[in-house]
Parts: C-alpha cells; structure tokens; sequence
C-alpha cells in the first residue's frame, strides 16, 4: 500500500477522488473503498505512461466487481495489468509494471526469467484479469458504425443515380438485404384488462336479458324472429318492433 498522507491532493486533470471512485462501483463493494486505495491510485496517476487510460479504465470496468469476492487492491492491480497490456506491453512487460516490488523481490532472489515470465503468464490467465479484458472487447459493428452507415448512404445514391441499371438493382439488393427487418423478431402485445363496475353491471345486464329472451320464447308470446329484432332501451330488458 502507499505510504502518501491521507491529505493527498489528486491532480485536478486525471486524479480521482474517493467519491468519484465509489460512484464508478457497484453498491455492494462501495464500502471496501478506503483512502489508502485513492492515494495508491493518485500515485499511480503520476506515471506519464498510464494517466488517463489508467484513470478511466478504473471508473469504466467496475461493473466486474458486482460479485463481491475481490478485493479492491486486487481489482487496481488488474485494471493497472491491462491497461499496461491495452499500451502494447507484453504479458511480463506488464506484470513487472504493475508489481515493481514484487519484481525486485524475485531478482534479489535470482529467480530465473522463465520462471517471471511463467508468473507473467498465470497472471494474465487471472480470472479477474479476464473479466476486466472482457469488458474491453467492444463488437466490431460498433468501432465501424460510421463506416456502415456511409456505405448504406453510397448504397442509396447509387440506387437512385447510377446510370447502370444492374448497379442500381444490385444497390437496392444490398439495401433490402442489410436493413430487412430481423428474421424472427417477435412482438409480444400484453394487455390488461382491468375490471370496473360498469363491466360488471354490463354483464349481469346481459345475462338477465338472456334469460328473459329464452322464457318468452317459451312462453309463445313472441316468435324468435320478432326476438331477434328487438332492441335495448333505458328501462326495460327489451321492447320488441312487430313485423311490418
């Protein structure tokens, strides 16, 4: 951990404060954020080499911490390996990086190269270190969204103003072709119904002219054509117009 004063000042261009760091973070892990971490960071900072990228890699993949079981300090080292990674440096470029101390450890030590560079190797392979570069890998179709979109432009004015009817029926192929509409995209359509008086009034009124249709019927006063055209008024279950 950093031995800087808790009074540390970050620099006001890409310094991080505490609260900035902790609106980056899920909600669960707000609580492990400690000054000693943001002076760590703001020391960090200092590097020419990381600045920026480091500053905004650290607010952007915090989502990865949702989970809760990794530490913060473990959760900076990782951010500080890719982006020394997303820089262009190798695996142990990148690991001496991030862990200086640890490095000088291993040379007072005369641990073999091959050995850091397998130590290198196995911390690229880090599940954190992976969850962090997955959020880096952005689709393809969205680095090139301007691209796409100029070509569907090209793709329409040569449909309308290419002298060649081939180049114009093959433009407005493309066209059809790129902007259809997904296949198997479905629209589900929810609606509810909610139930008032009135409903209820409607269909207990129904039901009582049912009933009252079916027994004059039965009882031979009128005949079922004479029932059927009967209408509804205010009042009254029915009142029935006679044949002409």
């Amino acid at each position: 951990m950093s031995t800087l004063p808790a009074t540390t000042v970050p620099d006001p261009i890409v310094g991080l404060t505490k609260e900035e760091f902790m609106c980056a973070l899920p909600k669960q892990v707000k609580g492990k954020v400690h000054q000693e971490h943001i002076d760590h960071v703001n020391q960090l900072l200092l590097d020419p080499e990381l600045r920026e990228s480091f500053r905004d890699n650290l607010l952007s993949y915090g989502s990865v911490m949702a989970e809760g079981k990794y530490k913060m300090q473990d959760y900076i080292n990782a951010v500080k390996f890719v982006s020394f990674k997303l820089l262009g440096s190798t695996n142990q470029e990148a690991y001496i990086k991030t862990f200086p101390q640890r490095y000088a450890r291993l040379l007072r030590e005369n641990t073999p190269d091959s050995t850091i560079s397998s130590f290198s190797s196995n911390y690229n392979k880090n599940q954190l270190v992976n969850k962090i570069y997955e959020q880096t890998l952005v689709p393809s179709y969205i680095l090139n969204a301007d691209v796409f979109q100029k070509a569907i432009n090209r793709q329409a004015h040569l449909m309308i103003h290419a002298r060649s009817e081939k180049v114009q029926s093959d433009a407005a192929n493309s066209l059809m072709h790129h902007l259809k509409k997904p296949e198997g995209l479905k629209i589900d359509l929810n609606v509810g119904i909610k139930e008032d008086t009135s409903i209820d009034e409607l269909r207990k009124s129904t039901m009582a002219l049912v009933a009252e249709q079916k027994r004059v019927l039965e009882s031979g006063v009128f005949s079922a054509k004479e029932i059927a055209h009967s209408r509804i008024t205010e009042g009254e279950v029915f009142d029935v117009e006679p044949d002409a």
